[in-house]
C-alpha cells in the first residue's frame, strides 16, 4: 500500500470529528494489520475504486461512538442502535469524502460506493482486496476507535 495514501485518512478523520461532533481525536502510531476481527463494536465499510481501488473501514468502541453520535445529534444515546448505525455510515462517507478530496488535490480521482455498518463483538471487517491493512488508531477521552485503510 502506498504510504501517502495514509495522511488524507488521517487527516480527514481529525477534521470531520473536530467539525461535526466536536471532538479531538488524538492519532497512534499505524500498524499493519493481517487478522479481520474488527476492533471495535461497531464499523462502517466504504468500497473505493479509481486511481486507488480497495476499502475502507472505521471500527468504533462503544463508548466513544456514543460520545461522536451524542455530540453530532445533541441526543443522549446510551446504547449502539439503529440510529448509531446510521450515524456510523453517514461518518465513514465524511471522512471518505474528506480524504477523496484531499487524494484528488494529489491527482488521484476516486470514487466511493455506499458504505455498510456491522456491529457485534468480534464482527469481521474483511477488506475488498483481502490481505493486510494498515490501521490508524485513535483516541478520544471516551475511547478507541481506528480507521482501517486497505488500498493499491
Amino acid at each position: 500500500m502506498n504510504v501517502n495514501f495514509i495522511n488524507p485518512f488521517l487527516e480527514a478523520t481529525i477534521n470531520v470529528l473536530k467539525t461535526m461532533a466536536f471532538v479531538e481525536p488524538k492519532p497512534g502510531k499505524p500498524r499493519l494489520k493481517l487478522e479481520n476481527v474488527a476492533i471495535g463494536e461497531v464499523s462502517g465499510i466504504i468500497g473505493l475504486t479509481g486511481s486507488a481501488r480497495g476499502s475502507l473501514a472505521l471500527s468504533f468502541s462503544e463508548q466513544s461512538i456514543l460520545k461522536i453520535v451524542n455530540n453530532m445529534l445533541g441526543e443522549k444515546f446510551t446504547e449502539i442502535n439503529d440510529d448509531i448505525k446510521d450515524a456510523v455510515g453517514e461518518i465513514t462517507n465524511m471522512i471518505s469524502g474528506d480524504a477523496r478530496k484531499r487524494l484528488e488535490a494529489d491527482g488521484f480521482t476516486i470514487t466511493a460506493a455506499i458504505p455498510t455498518v456491522v456491529s457485534g463483538k468480534n464482527h469481521e471487517i474483511k477488506h475488498i482486496l483481502g490481505g493486510a491493512s494498515i490501521v490508524i488508531p485513535f483516541e478520544i477521552k471516551e475511547g478507541p476507535f481506528v480507521v482501517d485503510v486497505c488500498l493499491e
